[in-house]
C-alpha cells in the first residue's frame, strides 16, 4: 500500500526529548516500512525516517524561536498533503480535527488517529458535523465521551521491541516518577508516596513553560532534602537505565490518560507500575501482573510491596505481547485493508488483561 502519516510539526520524528504522539508515530512508520509498505511521512525537516520525508517545516516548531503561532505552518502543511493526496492509498492523520473540512470529500480513504483527550465540550460538535471522518481511539475509555463518533477501531500503542532494554535484577532502590510537571500527572502525589514508604524518588520531567508557575509553587518546595531528586526531561536513551533500575514507575494522575505509554514504557523495563485508577489505565495494566490499579495515595502505599514482588520477567513477556511495534503495525495494516475493502480486518476487542488488537466499531 502507499500510505501517507501525517505528523504534528510541534516535535520531529521521532522526538529530540518528549513527545508520545511524535514517538508513535515515528514507531508506526518504521514497522509500516518494514512490512515493505510505501510509506510517506509528512513532518519537520528535523525528523529521522526510511520513509520517504515530505519536510513541511525546517524544525520542529516547539524548538524554532521564531515561531510564534504555530497555525500557519499546518495550514500549509495541509496544502501540501492535499495536492499529493491522489498518490496514496490512505491517508492517516495524527493532527486531531484540523484536516476535516479540506479532506471530508475524500473520506473513504482518511483516517485519523486521536492521541489527546477528547473530554472537552467543545469537540462534540466537531465530531458530529464530520460524522463521515472515520476515527481511531487509542484505548476504549478514550471514546466515551464521544458515544457518536465514527470510531472504526482502538488500536492501542506499541513500542519496538529492541528500544528498551529490561532489567531483571534492579540496584537502584529508587521509585521512578517519568512525564510532565502537570497537576493531572500527580507529581506531587508521587513525592507523598515515595516519602511515606520511605523510599527515595527520581523525577524525570519536562516543565512546560504553562506549568511553570505551578512547578515553582508547588513542586520546587517538595523537593528539599536528599530523598527526592529531580533530573529534568531524558529521552529514549537514557530511558532503560532509569526505569531499568526502579524498583517500580509511580502514575499517580488524576485526568482521563487516553492511553499514558510511560507504563508501557516501564514494562518494557520489567518494572512494575503502581497507576491511578483514571481514563486507560485499567485496559493497559494487568492488575496483579504487571502493576497494580490503585484508587489513592493509601491503596499505592498498601500495593507497593506486592507490587515490589512482581516478576520482571513476566512483566516485560506481557509488554512483548500486547504492546509491541510490530503489533501495532499490523494492527493498522488489517485497518488499512478493511477500509479500503481488501478484506475485514482480522483483530477483534479483548478484555483489557489479554492482548489488546484492533478493536471494531460498536
Amino acid at each position: 500500500m502507499k500510505i501517507a502519516q501525517i505528523a504534528p510539526l510541534m516535535e520531529s520524528i521521532p522526538p529530540r526529548w518528549y513527545g508520545g504522539t511524535e514517538r508513535i508515530v515515528s514507531y508506526l512508520t518504521e514497522e509500516l516500512v518494514e512490512l515493505g509498505h510505501e510509506v510517506t511521512l509528512f513532518a519537520s525537516g528535523d525528523s529521522a525516517t526510511s520513509a520517504r520525508l515530505q519536510a513541511c517545516v525546517p524544525t520542529a516548531l516547539r524548538l524554532d524561536d521564531s515561531v510564534s503561532d504555530v497555525i500557519p505552518h499546518h495550514l500549509l502543511l495541509l496544502d501540501r498533503v492535499w495536492r499529493s493526496a491522489s498518490r496514496f492509498d490512505i491517508l492517516h492523520f495524527h493532527i486531531d480535527y484540523l484536516h476535516f473540512p479540506l479532506f471530508r470529500p475524500m473520506s473513504d480513504r482518511v483516517l485519523t488517529t486521536l492521541h489527546g483527550r477528547q473530554d472537552l465540550a467543545d469537540l462534540k460538535p466537531v465530531y458530529r458535523e464530520f460524522a463521515e471522518m472515520k476515527l481511531v481511539s487509542i484505548s476504549d475509555n478514550q471514546r466515551k465521551p464521544l458515544p457518536g463518533a465514527n470510531f472504526v477501531a482502538t488500536v492501542p500503542h506499541g513500542l519496538p521491541l529492541d528500544l528498551l532494554r529490561p532489567t531483571f535484577a534492579p540496584r537502584g532502590g529508587y521509585l521512578a516518577f517519568l512525564g510532565r510537571i502537570t497537576p493531572e500527572k500527580g507529581p506531587d502525589r508521587a513525592i507523598e508516596i515515595a516519602r511515606a514508604a520511605g523510599m527515595p524518588l527520581k523525577i524525570a520531567a519536562k516543565v512546560d513553560a504553562v506549568d511553570a508557575d505551578y512547578h515553582r509553587e508547588h513542586i520546587e518546595p517538595l523537593l528539599a532534602g536528599s530523598d527526592v531528586e529531580f533530573i529534568g526531561e531524558i529521552g529514549d536513551d537514557r530511558k532503560s537505565e532509569f526505569l531499568g533500575n526502579a524498583a517500580a514507575l509511580l502514575f499517580p494522575i488524576d485526568w482521563p490518560e487516553p492511553f499514558g505509554l510511560v507504563m508501557i514504557e516501564a514494562m518494557a523495563c520489567g518494572t512494575p507500575v503502581i497507576a491511578f485508577n483514571c481514563g486507560s489505565v485499567p485496559e493497559i495494566i494487568a492488575d496483579g501482573v504487571t502493576g497494580y490499579v490503585v484508587g489513592s495515595v493509601e491503596q499505592a502505599l498498601e500495593k507497593l510491596p506486592q507490587a515490589l514482588a512482581l516478576d520482571r520477567k513476566r512483566i516485560r513477556a506481557e509488554f512483548e505481547c500486547r504492546f509491541s511495534a510490530r503489533r501495532m503495525a499490523l494492527d493498522y495494516v488489517a485497518l488499512y485493508r478493511s477500509i479500503l475493502g481488501e478484506g475485514a480486518a482480522s483483530a477483534h476487542r479483548l478484555p483489557a488483561a489479554q492482548a489488546p488488537a484492533v478493536a471494531p466499531a460498536g
